[in-house]
């Protein structure tokens, strides 16, 4: 006699075909969590691993994007030989990191030298300040009161701020290693730019697609948004530092300022930050006036405040230029990113403040 299938029994097959299912997905659902966790490890080892060269190579992404247009044109003018091209670039960057760096630490060296037997000899004479000065707003005092005490002797003036002399000193000395870094890791930094831009076609087309694979059919767009804007960064924020710091460094050497080659350093890191440049002039401008003739001091202060307050002209010229971002987009994104990350901030913070925009002009767009 054949079985007879209770009603009950269907019920139980789909019950079991159910929980087979349902254990299926956890499975399922184990392994991909057991991937995505295995990939999350390896990338945070790799992130580990890679940390003490991510800002090497940042730079060198950074330089890369920025020489790109520099380095097709060469190469077009040297036959499409983009090897030649590149090694030229890369050659005459890091010529121009080394020998400024190297005429500013003979400059430092000799300025120092100078300071020192001065002091020996006791020749060093500094004049006593005009009754005016201690009449400066805030700082007049505090001026006056030092000037004077320098212009009775330097030895008095070390000896009252000795114990703030000794807490400097690491700090420049610091200061000084960290300079010498920077230098050497800008050269490696232009020799990774090199390397990008010999293969910047594969470069490009892995960063097109790392950019597709992030923001989808726009990533191409977006791809072409970051390097314009590095560009951007590069010539506005850098170019007009560099223009700056060049033509000011003119008029300091050309009147014998003590020190030029440090002042010079700080007027370009001030420049990068986009602080008042007359922050650091002014003082030098009232120091000319102490030692050099009336003439020259007139002709150095006109000079000194021109290239000073030239940013407010030079710097639309050059930034923004070709885009569709608003310059002051670009501009907050480079002060704001600065602020957070330091001198790479500059680079990250106006790449990412011109996606925002560019992603809030498509909501509005859409809308």
């Amino acid at each position: 006699m054949s079985e007879v299938k209770m009603p009950g029994d269907t019920g139980n097959i789909h019950n079991s075909q159910e929980q087979i299912r349902e254990d299926a997905q956890v499975q399922q659902s184990i392994r991909t969590a057991l991937r995505l966790g295995f990939i999350a490890l390896l990338f945070v080892m790799s992130y580990f691993i890679l940390k003490p060269f991510l800002g090497i190579v940042i730079w060198g992404i950074i330089i890369a994007v920025a020489l790109f247009p520099v380095h097709k044109k060469l190469a077009k003018m040297l036959g499409n030989r983009e090897k030649l091209s590149v090694t030229l670039i890369v050659l005459a960057g890091i010529a121009l990191i080394v020998v400024p760096s190297i005429m500013f630490t003979a400059s430092t060296v000799e300025s120092l030298q100078e300071l020192s037997k001065s002091l020996e000899e006791g020749s060093l004479q500094i004049p006593k300040p005009e009754e005016s000065v201690a009449d400066w707003p805030i700082v007049g005092g505090i001026v006056y009161e030092t000037w004077e005490l320098a212009s009775n002797g330097l030895g008095s003036l070390v000896q009252k701020y000795t114990s703030q002399l000794m807490e400097f000193a690491p700090k420049v000395f610091s200061f000084a290693a960290g300079l010498v870094g920077t230098v050497f890791i800008f050269i490696i930094s232009l020799v990774i730019s090199g390397a990008l831009l010999v293969n910047s076609k594969a470069a490009e087309k892995t960063a097109i697609s790392v950019f597709k694979t992030l923001a989808g059919a726009e990533g191409e767009q977006f791809a072409s948004l970051a390097g314009a804007t590095i560009r951007s960064v590069v010539q506005g924020v850098l170019g007009t530092a560099l223009i700056q710091t060049f033509f000011l460094s003119i008029g300091l050497f050309s009147i014998g300022f003590p020190g030029a080659g440090i002042v010079v350093l700080i007027v370009l890191f001030v420049a990068i930050i986009q602080l008042p440049l007359l922050l650091v002039m002014l003082p030098a401008i009232i120091y000319v006036f102490t030692y050099a003739g009336t003439i020259s001091a007139v002709i150095f202060t006109v000079w000194t405040i021109l290239w000073s307050a030239s940013d407010n002209i030079i710097k639309p010229l050059l930034m923004g230029r070709g885009m569709d971002i608003p310059m002051l987009v670009i501009l907050l994104g480079a002060i704001g990113g600065m602020m957070l990350a330091g001198i790479v901030g500059l680079f990250i913070g106006a790449v990412l403040l011109a996606f925002s925009y560019k992603v809030f002009q498509a909501i509005i767009q859409a809308d």
